[in-house]
């Protein structure tokens, strides 16, 4: 006889439901409310927050491991130029930031451009295929779809605006995406391999956060022997993971004059550790024991800063809003110090996740004074 049972039930399960999970989390989260933050901005005083500033610059260093990299001569190789039809020329350019590390960027030069002229490094955030999105390569459907879903073209708009801009491939994605990463397919061409290259790096005591302020400082080197650039007249933009390059390279970097900072800067308790399946590249070992984001950007003051924050950007964690406005309110604290409240500012938009960019190059050409 035909035997029936469970007929029209579907296949039997493989797995076991699990009514309750056990995780690490109210764990974790009692250990950050009880020891992050050690290091926090000094404000007491010009002299207390100078030493503050010489300690943190150290310890951030010290945590990502960028005292122990290796500079080297540049040696760029130029491609040639092609001209837009608003008259940009967009040049592919590469060079080295540490032996065997090489770096390719796009360079945009605005229309008639006579002379040194303020120049803009532009980093990029995840998920548009890395310098292509920023510096406008709409020509490629995939990026063409990120760009207008993030208005993420900004190094093309900056020179647009009368800016040199420098848009490179971080570690890890466009052309330095890992093995895992080597691929046209468009997932892997639009992403990153920042997890695959943190795991490499972190047993030898490297960051990929690490890696990539060393590199923008190799690229403002680089800069430096332009004599198309105005290296007095630097400043650095960026989106997301772009915002976070900005966001460590003004705060260690003096040469940087004006920064802008979008999609990227809240509390890492409810956007970093809460949120904890955001990309590899924003963890830095033992960092959150010694500062937040705020007191990072703290350390780019009284230099002009501005961020933007979208109301609806999910990244800024739970407590949305208050959670960004919260390490504004740290960072200002320092730009009051030297009675420079309005070079910080904090511009809202209504929103998601996106480069909104119309303070953006008004505020930079009033920060360098062009």
């Amino acid at each position: 006889m035909k035997d029936t049972a469970g007929q029209g039930q579907g296949p039997a399960p493989r797995t076991e439901h699990v009514a309750r999970y056990y995780t690490c989390m109210e764990r974790l989260l009692r250990l950050y409310d009880r020891e992050a933050r050690s290091m926090p901005c000094d404000a007491g005083g010009l002299a207390e927050y100078a030493a503050w500033k010489a300690a943190a610059r150290e310890k951030l260093r010290e945590l990502a491991g960028i005292d122990r990299m290796e500079a080297c001569a540049p040696e760029p190789e130029e491609g040639e130029a092609e001209t837009l039809e608003d008259g940009v020329t967009r040049r592919r350019v590469a060079i080295w930031t540490e032996p065997g590390v090489r770096m390719p960027m796009y360079v945009l030069k605005p229309a008639g451009q006579k002379g040194p002229a303020p120049c803009l490094l532009a980093p990029h955030g995840h998920c548009a295929g890395a310098k292509l999105a920023v510096a406008g390569r709409s020509d490629i459907p995939a990026v063409r779809e990120q760009i207008r879903r993030f208005n993420c073209d900004y190094g093309l708009q900056l020179a647009r605006a009368g800016f040199v801009v420098f848009a490179p491939d971080a570690r890890s994605a466009g052309e330095r995406r890992e093995w895992t990463g080597q691929s046209d397919a468009e997932g892997a061409f639009l992403n990153s391999t920042c997890g695959q290259l943190s795991q490499m790096a972190m047993g030898l005591g490297y960051t990929v956060a690490g890696m990539w302020a060393w590199d923008l400082m190799r690229l403002i080197d680089y800069i430096e022997t332009r004599a198309d650039c105005d290296s007095a007249k630097l400043a650095c933009a960026g989106l997301s993971g772009g915002g976070m390059q900005t966001l460590w390279l003004a705060a260690l970097d003096d040469r940087v004059r004006a920064a802008v900072v979008s999609g990227y800067f809240y509390g890492a308790r409810d956007a970093l550790l809460k949120l904890s399946n955001n990309c590899s590249c924003n963890y830095v070992p033992n960092l959150w024991r010694y500062v937040d984001m705020g007191d990072i950007g703290a350390l780019v003051a009284p230099r002009p800063l501005l961020i933007e924050s979208g109301t609806d950007d999910p990244l800024n964690g739970e407590s949305g809003m208050a959670n960004v406005r919260s390490q504004v309110a740290i960072a200002r604290e320092a730009y009051r110090l030297f009675g420079a409240e309005g070079s910080l500012r904090h511009f809202v938009f209504e929103g998601a996740h996106r480069w909104d960019g119309t303070q953006a190059a008004p505020f930079l050409r009033a920060a360098l004074r062009i």
